[in-house]
């Protein structure tokens, strides 16, 4: 029985080091891009979508405002969804200064209001290009020339561009952002290899006609998430060469970490619940794996007090993990000028075991909470 044990640990440690690998590779191929600096002739449409932001909307719309992107090439649109507080009014206060609101109004319940209310600023949109975030993030004044020089350069059909967590003020949080770098270089890692499968909607572009021409949310507007990851997917199914990762810092949206572990765990569910309508197969056999994987590190941990010899599989388990997660995440941190989190491997690895086998069980099951809503 020891012996089949440790023979599955060892496979599922090989399918953990064979996927990291891969993102290392992914995210090391991935050079600085070309990138137009002037000349600029694409028009351009912000989208957000925002609910109940009254607290940190006003930054996000002066960091746009304040963009050194031509303004005559820029179109700023801002949903509000349903909020309750002063959202919409905050928006509109900026109205004369070419902000745009448009509230969404549903008679009927939905459960994807978010994918609702972009599609609906799309549908208004006069502009070739659209670039999402959300009405919490912060960017410099060169985000959106960033993003549109390199569209001008390298013809993309779809942009990602990374997002970072900022001002933690807690262990807790800074922990979310070294775990956060892993998901953003797994995302431009894919894109790297050809193979795009994930991104962050706080930093999304993509055209206009193409979100059309892959019939923009229908078939994933069943699901709150998924606005992001659901419909790079459709895009890459269609025209896999033609999504680029943006590897640039100027392109980096800056937003928060979560406060508190019930807010964490929300979030990580939302997340986990678009894996459901993934279409690539592959994708979700080795996400499962490396569930899997996770799933023998703390079985081994508890097989410890039966046999030693588990302790010693989990401890190696947990070093491989240590040193994997250093060699990928080494780059990433220069990348985003914050190296020093990587003191935090030691005391992240454990958790994030703990926490990654916890949410596969719940990523899929029931509603959560979201937004004020509850929603599957």
């Amino acid at each position: 029985m020891i012996a089949l044990l440790s023979t599955i640990s060892l496979l599922l440690t090989v399918l953990f080091l064979s996927v990291i690998t891969f993102i290392i590779v992914g995210w090391n191929r991935i050079k600085r891009p070309r990138v137009k600096l002037s000349g600029f002739t694409t028009r351009v449409t912000i989208l957000i979508a925002a609910r109940n932001e009254e607290e940190k909307i006003h930054l996000t719309i002066m960091d746009i405002l304040a963009q050194d992107y031509p303004k005559e090439l820029t179109e700023i649109i801002i949903v509000d969804d349903h909020s309750t507080d002063r959202t919409s009014g905050i928006i509109a206060s900026y109205a004369d200064r070419g902000v745009q609101l448009l509230q969404l109004k549903e008679d009927k319940p939905l459960n994807s209001y978010k994918k609702k209310a972009i599609a609906q600023a799309i549908k208004r949109s006069t502009a070739e290009l659209m670039v999402a975030t959300d009405a919490d993030c912060r960017m410099g004044e060169k985000w959106l020339s960033s993003i549109v020089g390199y569209y001008e350069a390298n013809d993309p059909f779809m942009i990602s561009s990374p997002v970072s967590y900022f001002e933690e003020k807690s262990l807790f949080e800074r922990m979310q952002t070294l775990e956060f770098y892993t998901l953003i270089a797994t995302g431009g890692a894919f894109i790297g290899n050809n193979h795009a499968s994930t991104c962050n909607g706080a930093n999304l572009a993509y055209r206009r006609d193409i979100f059309y021409e892959v019939g923009g949310f229908t078939g994933i507007d069943d699901l709150a998430s998924g606005d992001d990851e659901l419909l790079l997917q459709k895009v890459a199914a269609r025209y896999p060469g033609k999504i680029g990762f943006l590897k640039l810092y100027d392109a980096v949206v800056f937003t928060h970490a979560k406060h508190n572990l019930k807010e964490f765990l929300q979030q990580r569910r939302r997340w986990a619940s678009k894996s459901v309508k993934y279409k690539d197969k592959k994708v979700v056999a080795v996400v499962v794996g490396l569930w899997l994987f996770n799933v023998s590190v703390v079985a081994n941990f508890f097989l410890g007090f039966l046999d030693n010899v588990f302790f010693e599989v989990c401890g190696l388990q947990l070093l491989m993990m240590a040193i994997l997660e250093l060699i990928l995440l080494l780059p990433v941190t220069l990348f985003f000028k914050r190296t020093r989190l990587l003191s935090l491997i030691i005391i992240s690895i454990p958790v994030y075991v703990i926490y990654f086998v916890y949410i596969g069980l719940i990523g899929n099951k029931g509603t959560y909470h979201w937004k004020g809503r509850m929603v599957r």
